[in-house]
């Protein structure tokens, strides 16, 4: 931990371990804490709201920054509910410093600065979380960057190498390529020695993921992907935010044996596919979503943040891969956040911070 982010830890403690507020209705007396509500798509408050204990096997995390997802746009718009169980309140990752363990955990520590993948509850001074979900700091990392990791990180490993075993020599096509997790999956994509190509809005962004390592980059406004990736022997695995409007395109740029790996639907849910050309290719088309996975299995969660800890924060901790944060706004501006997530104006990500 770098010493900026042991001043960020040292200064947060004092705050982190006092009392929550009380409340009292009626003639009970009830713990508060402060949370983000959506009153709707553009009306996010700051409210108190009943606090968050930590249940057997949870990490209790007093919250220093909250990471902002298209997911929490989706959810604070009614389209995107949590799972059954997680928290309403939206927040799909956090970091900051564990104020409380449950019951069986053993590998976290009242006091140590931390983040987590979250199902839900991150917009909030308070939130529990399966111990297994939690993260170190990475060396390097501020205290609230660090939130800006843990939905990017866990959502490009689980998509490159868990699923689709992106190696060495492979052309890797990525959509919103100056994306939070575009960003990312480029540069974990030269680390493992893959060539890389993406698409873009503008010249600037553009720029900024030949920056990172992208040797191939197409403005989707006035170029056409699919010839410039068939030019370079078509995309051995893809990873699309896009959904239905980029379904058969994505065919069409793959390689033979290649992989499409669909994990957003900005461009709409239904689209038709032709089967003949997937089979001529001997392709693969994957919907993979990390926020509903369980915790545990071969699959879940758990086994996902293990990854990550082990193959991508020594990255990050020796510079190899860098936190790219486009914008840090106090929480009490979740709303400007998600607009400015939404306009397409930020590279990177977008972090709140308490």
């Amino acid at each position: 931990m770098n010493p900026r982010t042991v001043l960020a830890v040292s200064r947060f403690q004092g705050e982190c371990i006092r009392p929550l507020c009380h409340a009292t209705v009626g003639d009970r007396t009830l713990a508060i804490m402060r949370a983000i509500i959506a009153e709707s798509p553009k009306e996010l408050s700051w409210q108190e709201v009943p606090d968050v204990t930590a249940a057997p096997g949870e990490v209790l995390i007093r919250v220093a920054a909250a990471g902002v997802n298209r997911a929490d746009l989706l959810q604070a718009a009614g389209l995107y509910p949590p799972p059954p169980g997680a928290s309403e309140i939206i927040g799909l990752e956090v970091s900051g410093i564990v104020a409380a363990v449950g019951d069986g955990v053993t590998e976290w520590a009242v006091g140590q600065g931390v983040c987590a993948l979250l199902a839900g509850g991150g917009y909030a001074e308070y939130v529990a979380v399966p111990a297994q979900q939690v993260l170190p700091i990475p060396k390097g990392v501020d205290l609230a960057d660090a939130a800006a990791l843990p939905e990017v990180a866990c959502t490009v490993w689980s998509n490159l190498v868990l699923t689709a075993g992106l190696s060495e020599g492979q052309l890797l096509l990525v959509h919103g390529g100056a994306s939070g997790v575009g960003s990312h999956a480029i540069q974990i994509a030269r680390q493992l020695g893959a060539w890389v190509a993406v698409t873009a809005g503008s010249a600037a962004k553009l720029a900024f993921c030949r920056d990172l390592g992208a040797e191939i980059t197409v403005n989707y406004r006035d170029e056409d992907f699919v010839s410039r990736i068939r030019e370079a022997g078509g995309a051995d695995v893809i990873l699309d935010i896009m959904g239905a409007a980029y379904l058969d395109r994505n065919i069409d740029a793959l390689a033979n044996d290649g992989q499409l790996v669909v994990i957003g639907m900005q461009g709409g849910v239904k689209g038709e596919l032709n089967l003949g050309k997937l089979i001529a290719k001997r392709a693969r088309v994957i919907g993979t979503a990390l926020r509903a996975r369980p915790v545990d299995g071969p699959n879940g969660k758990a086994v996902v943040v293990a990854a990550v800890t082990e193959k991508v924060w020594p990255m990050v901790g020796d510079g190899r891969i860098t936190p790219v944060i486009g914008a840090r706004l106090p929480i009490e501006q979740a709303g400007e956040a998600h607009r400015l997530l939404s306009s397409g104006e930020v590279t990177g990500k977008v972090i709140l911070t308490l």
